[in-house]
């Protein structure tokens, strides 16, 4: 933008907003009428409707799957993907304050004053990539399958072997069938074709860390262990 046009331009803004309405008061009352608005509605629905409450928690169930809400669930995949426990603090704080602050930034980087997108590539490509890996994450969270079900048809003498690795954390380092996290530890769908029924319960019992061991298991309850060995030594 040369002088010239830069000089028309300035002129055009100060005869529009020579015809327009003051932020203070105009605009401040609107917003604060419709946000009081908005809060009456709330509270009349809370009254009315009633808050939806469901059972009273019990920390001894195995059977609750944790899940965000759906706008969250971009968060949630992030999680997903950086594995390592030393980069939590980086998917959950580092990487969204990142992009956030870019964003806040984005009109002080691109001072372009067209309203053209293809005149405003920086903008317009942030908008876009923020955007598209926000809806990406968002699906992937949305069809992750759930961390504490297997959906694989066994045989009826595996369903307590697959009922305990379900609900055992198993799924949160291993992927069985379509369900689980690919890592950091390896898929189990087919483990039984590659380790004996000897070789996987020692494994169980003293595994490569950071899998916890179910020596515990073994000595509380052998059964449900050898239960758990068994469903595992059938993935073939």
């Amino acid at each position: 933008m040369d002088a010239r046009e830069k000089e028309q331009y300035l002129r055009e803004y100060y005869m529009l907003k020579s015809k327009g309405k003051p932020f203070f008061p105009y605009a401040v009352f609107k917003d604060s009428a419709m946000a009081f608005i908005v809060m009456l509605v709330i509270i009349v629905m809370s009254i009315v409707l009633g808050a939806e409450l469901g059972p009273r928690a019990d920390p001894t169930s195995t059977t609750y799957v944790p899940r965000p809400e759906w706008y969250y669930f971009f968060l949630f995949e992030l999680l997903r993907v950086i594995k390592p426990p030393a980069l939590v603090f980086i998917a959950t704080v580092g990487i969204p304050t990142v992009c956030m602050v870019l964003l806040v930034l984005l009109p002080f980087i691109d001072r372009n004053p067209n309203r053209h997108p293809f005149q405003r590539p920086v903008a317009v490509v942030a908008g876009v990539l923020t955007i598209a890996a926000m809806a990406y994450l968002t699906v992937l969270g949305a069809i992750a399958g759930s961390p504490t079900e297997i959906d694989m048809k066994v045989a009826p003498q595996y369903e307590k072997g697959k009922d305990l690795a379900a609900s055992s954390g198993c799924l949160g380092c291993h992927k069985i069938g379509e369900n689980g996290n690919a890592g950091p530890g390896p898929p189990l769908t087919k483990i039984g074709s590659r380790l004996g029924r000897q070789a996987i319960a020692r494994t169980l019992v003293n595994p490569t860390p950071p899998m916890p061991p179910f020596s515990a298991l073994q000595r509380q309850n052998p059964q449900k262990f050898n239960e758990l060995v068994s469903f595992l030594s059938s993935l073939k």
